[in-house]
């Protein structure tokens, strides 16, 4: 079963953002269980970008994955996080309809232990950071 993600759909929004809230560890070590995301929705997806996406066979279970390349039929998907599995070499490519948007930056909330200074200073600098692009993905793809 893949990993999930719990989601906010933008439903008539004026902009085209929204937030996705990561759950399980299919995408470690970018992101965690409990981060936060920022999607655009409809945005260009391109190889390496973390995107959103509907489940190709539960489509109301929303997903976070690297879109590893477009084949015929749509997006081959992996987690970053081989070992759990859940991805396109589970249910194959995922039609270009069911990827809602692409990941642009991910918010990762204090955890209560962290009330130390030096914890805090930690949480500071690594809390907020952009989804950066991996462009490695497709050429791990390419040696499976």
């Amino acid at each position: 079963m893949p990993e999930l993600s719990q989601e906010t759909e933008r439903r008539g929004a004026v902009l085209p953002f929204g937030l996705a809230e990561v759950t399980g560890p299919s995408m470690v070590p970018t992101l965690y269980h409990g981060d936060r995301l920022l999607v655009q929705y409809g945005a260009r997806i391109r190889p390496g970008d973390v995107v959103v996406l509907r489940h190709p066979f539960q489509q109301d279970l929303l997903v976070v994955k690297r879109a590893a390349e477009l084949r015929e039929g749509g997006w081959w998907v992996l987690g970053d996080n081989t070992y759990a599995g859940g991805d396109s070499t589970d249910y194959g490519t995922v039609p270009e309809d069911l990827v809602l948007g692409k990941a642009w930056f991910r918010y990762r909330p204090r955890k209560p232990a962290q009330r130390s200074p030096l914890a805090l200073l930690r949480w500071a600098l690594s809390a907020a950071r952009p989804v950066f692009t991996d462009r490695s993905a497709s050429r791990r793809l390419r040696a499976r």
